[in-house]
């Protein structure tokens, strides 16, 4: 079913590695900066859709935030729980409640506070450990965390490919680029490759600059119908088509999960949704919580043949000024912030408002937005456009 769904509203709140506040509040003040954005009143909200954080303790949202708003006759109420896609998740059930007439004008939020005052980010996002099933199996080979899961896909990856780890330098490197010109990245020093090769190594072949950069801080989205958002205060920008990706590859002998990703299944969808191809999108905002994930992207949707993803950042080609098609231009989540999967959200419709200051790109219509959830779990892509259609 085709979306006639846009983004009016978007709001940012805390956004900080130094201040600890709750979850809940950040959500709060995301959701009412997002309305002021667009131009509306709180009470113009019929719907709301919370992303629930995978963080450990009492980083969770729940549906009090309603309360704490002041939300009244709500005619949509979720969370959504996708991992590091539940952004995307979120903004698609709206899409769709708007588009179906379930709702009119619907609130998405993402909301996490990993960095509290006694609590080291790796603790942060670490889980629970098990002794039994597949968990169990994983923690006593010292299987710990995602940096550690993702290490097994890029050297998998470089392996298979014969490929050496330059070409995670050149991601780090292309996106470090894109946070010099972005105020509210986290990392805005430059980034050589003496500097990426001697970083502490995280998970091999991950070394630190691999690795996102967390905040605590919140990003809300206001999705209503093309006609509303045109009349908003702020160029609407429209979502053009949503598609899901879910493997489901098993952890067991003649599967392979480590470069399963779900792109594959959500990229033809997308294209033949819109009539588009690979080479109609201008610009990518990918998930790339590790420096693997946008190479894996790359190829999965079809820019570039398996192994070759790296050409898209080759000589700077995704970078500022490059030749190439600008990929993660606020700093993605390695150099900007990492809000799951509303980073790449946010810097899209700074984009395709053309409010990026300068980093801007010029001449931007079609922006892929994907977001990945768990060890290649969820993925879900959505493409957004300028104009509808």
């Amino acid at each position: 079913m085709p979306l006639a769904a846009a983004i009016s509203g978007l709001g940012l709140a805390g956004l900080t590695r130094d201040t600890f506040v709750a979850p809940a509040e950040l959500a709060r003040q995301a959701v009412v900066a997002a309305a002021g954005d667009a131009g509306l009143p709180l009470g113009a909200i019929d719907g709301l859709v919370v992303c629930r954080t995978s963080a450990a303790g009492d980083a969770v949202l729940g549906l009090d935030l309603q309360r704490a708003l002041g939300l009244r006759d709500l005619r949509l109420n979720r969370i959504t729980l996708c991992e590091g896609a539940s952004a995307l998740a979120a903004i698609q059930l709206a899409a769709m409640a708007v588009t179906c007439g379930m709702a009119n004008t619907v609130a998405c939020v993402f909301a996490d506070a990993p960095l509290a005052p006694d609590k080291k980010t790796g603790a942060a996002f670490g889980r629970l450990k098990t002794s039994s099933g597949m968990e169990g199996l994983r923690y006593s080979a010292g299987l710990f965390g995602g940096a550690a899961t993702y290490a097994l896909s890029a050297a998998r990856y470089l392996a298979l490919h014969a490929l050496d780890e330059t070409i995670l330098a050149d991601v780090a490197i292309t996106t470090r680029r894109w946070a010099e010109l972005n105020p509210g990245a986290v990392h805005r020093k430059p980034l050589t490759l003496d500097a990426y090769l001697n970083a502490r190594m995280i998970a091999e072949p991950l070394r630190l600059f691999d690795c996102s950069a967390p905040v605590n801080g919140s990003v809300a989205v206001i999705v209503t119908s093309p006609a509303r958002a045109v009349d908003g205060a702020q160029p609407p920008v429209h979502i053009l088509a949503s598609a899901d990706g879910h493997p489901g590859v098993p952890d067991r002998a003649g599967h392979d999960r480590i470069l399963t990703h779900g792109g594959a299944i959500a990229g033809p969808a997308l294209f033949e949704a819109t009539d588009l191809r690979p080479q109609d999108i201008d610009m990518g905002q990918f998930y790339d919580a590790f420096s693997i994930l946008p190479l894996l992207t790359l190829e999965a949707y079809g820019f570039h043949p398996p192994g070759e993803g790296r050409l898209a950042y080759r000589d700077g080609a995704a970078g500022p000024g490059g030749s190439g098609m600008p990929i993660n231009t606020g700093g993605g989540h390695l150099s900007g912030y990492y809000l799951q999967g509303m980073t790449p959200v946010a810097e899209a419709v700074i984009q395709a408002r053309g409010q990026a200051g300068d980093r801007q790109v010029p001449g931007i219509r079609r922006i892929l937005v994907t977001n990945d959830g768990g060890r290649f779990d969820y993925h879900i892509g959505m493409i957004l456009g300028t104009t509808g259609g």
